[in-house]
């Protein structure tokens, strides 16, 4: 009774130094599990959130407060991270090793966060190690408050869409194959909410219109979205209210979240949603069932074909993704309102990945350095100034054209800049980027070497904004980020062997204030580690 006592009581306390007491609360009780699954058939061990692969659903409204009680069951430490919440003022709960002490098994942590100005479509993911090979992921939905219209009419249901590669190894020894200097093998298969092929049914009305938010929650594969004789309209992006433009099928790079609005107009039997991977030699596959409540038949003829390694193709859908000015977005004032392409930037970074062998082993790196994990959490290292955990300017601002090296790169940001980012990606195979704490416009990508002229051809009114981005083979992409939140943030690769092998920093967005105005304090329940301990 004692400790349940302390438990509360330390949660209103991060609740009093955190949150908005006028925004609500909502209240999760998680517990992670191993668990026996079969998703491709073959037993598997699981993790679990409260038993369940997916875990359970996020809902929340645009500055709800999320209280969210983790208690590690397994065997070693855990974390959760939370892909596309931007933590706003609040790098200690974002649940990566560069801000947060793992939970160390049979132990519970609080995540306290606050969805501040924020619409969307998200998902959520264990991010130790490979344990998102294992599972533990689950969706993450943003609703608009009901002061705030929203550019379409409310959809008759609301359904998420995980999908991702997976193989059949277990998640130590596929970490034990990187360990070991190799990269890891191709997928076996893909999975649609845990589920192996028509393992997963979407039950729908004829003539009524549904939500389907789908996320490519993979470890190393782009995907296509597909949907057996129906149309979809995209809505919304990773937060951002989109034109609303009609595709036959969509591609979805690892890590991102894409909205739809499928109608049911078709004769009322089942139909295929097909998912399939993009730019592989082998091409995967996988299938759900779009069943009509009234439906007179089962699926017939085979899956619709979508495309495969057309890279063009891609290209041109990627372009055409625009954000719908005149729409609101999580505040009144129209998304349009924030004039992107009228500011002037205060930096240029450019970012070029590389595979590279180093003592032996397959190594990957930004800038010619190779992350590596320090003994202590970055942000707590940086509160506590401990100092020899990571050096500023660790990593360069452009490509050395070196050979790699092992570093804990830290890249230094000022607190209210605004900085041009450039993905250089000199490889064959296609990349997706991720900066944790922050959305970015999108405003180019083309094949070929970036330059200055390339500017010529930003789109600079209206682009899309969003927290992950793909990078064609031989080919950069470029945004413009406003550097609005201060803390410790993550930027990776997306592809979850190349992070666990190097592909990796971490941004520190900093303000002299040292003013809640610009950064919460360290929360009483943060776990110390490493050199923090005692601290």
């Amino acid at each position: 009774m004692a400790s349940w006592c302390y438990w509360v009581v330390g949660v209103l306390c991060l609740l009093v130094s955190c949150s908005n007491g006028e925004d609500p609360y909502r209240f999760y009780n998680w517990n992670v599990t191993y668990g026996d699954i079969y998703p491709l058939g073959v037993k598997q061990q699981g993790i679990l959130i409260n038993g369940q692969f997916p875990g359970p659903p996020l809902e929340a409204v645009t500055n709800d407060n999320l209280i969210i009680s983790v208690f590690n069951s397994l065997d070693e430490p855990f974390l959760l991270s939370w892909n596309g919440v931007q933590q706003k003022r609040n790098s200690w709960q974002d649940g990566v090793y560069g801000t947060n002490c793992p939970i160390p098994p049979g132990t519970n942590f609080t995540y306290v966060l606050q969805v501040k100005d924020q619409i969307g479509s998200y998902f959520y993911f264990p991010s130790l190690a490979m344990h998102k090979a294992a599972g533990g992921y689950g969706g993450i939905k943003i609703a608009s408050r009901s002061v705030i219209p929203v550019p379409f009419d409310p959809p008759a249901g609301d359904f998420t869409f995980l999908a991702g590669d997976w193989y059949k190894m277990n998640h130590t020894d596929l970490k034990a194959t990187l360990d070991g200097g190799s990269d890891l093998p191709f997928p076996d298969g893909i999975l649609i909410n845990g589920r192996g092929s028509n393992g997963y049914t979407f039950t729908v009305d004829q003539g009524k219109t549904y939500r389907f938010r789908i996320s490519n929650v993979g470890l190393t594969t782009a995907l296509n979205f597909r949907i057996q004789g129906h149309k979809m309209l995209l809505v919304e992006v990773e937060g951002t209210h989109t034109l609303q433009n009609t595709y036959d099928s969509l591609d979805i790079h690892l890590g991102q979240s894409y909205s739809v609005l499928v109608t049911a107009d078709q004769p009322p039997q089942d139909y295929y949603i097909v998912v399939s991977s993009r730019f592989t030699s082998q091409v995967l596959s996988s299938t759900a069932i779009l069943h009509y409540s009234n439906s007179a038949a089962s699926v017939s003829g085979a899956p619709p074909g979508g495309p495969t390694i057309q890279i063009d193709w891609s290209l041109e859908q990627a372009r055409s993704l625009r954000r719908n000015l005149t729409a609101s977005g999580p505040r009144p004032n129209p998304q349009g309102s924030y004039h992107y392409g009228m500011i002037n930037t205060t930096r240029t970074v450019r970012l070029q990945n590389s595979p590279v062998m180093i003592n032996g082993k397959q190594r990957y790196a930004v800038n010619s350095v190779s992350f590596v994990p320090a003994d202590t959490p970055l942000k707590l290292a940086d509160h506590f100034k401990i100092g020899g955990v990571f050096s500023l300017g660790s990593i360069p601002d452009n490509p050395t054209g070196s050979g790699g090296y092992l570093q804990t790169s830290v890249m230094a940001a000022d607190f209210r800049g605004f900085a041009e980012f450039v993905f250089e990606n000199t490889e064959d195979s296609v990349q997706s980027w991720h900066i944790d704490g922050h959305n970015f416009f999108v405003v180019g990508m083309d094949g070929g070497q970036w330059s200055a002229a390339s500017r010529l051809n930003y789109n600079l009114r209206d682009t899309i904004s969003r927290c992950t981005v793909q990078v064609y083979p031989q080919s950069w992409t470029a945004i413009y980020m406003p550097l609005d939140n201060v803390g410790m943030w993550n930027v990776r690769s997306q592809n979850w062997a190349r992070q666990y092998l190097g592909q990796q920093f971490y941004l520190r967005v900093y303000s002299p204030a040292n003013s809640w105005r610009d950064e919460y304090p360290i929360p009483s329940n943060a776990l110390r580690c490493g050199r923090a301990v005692g601290m």
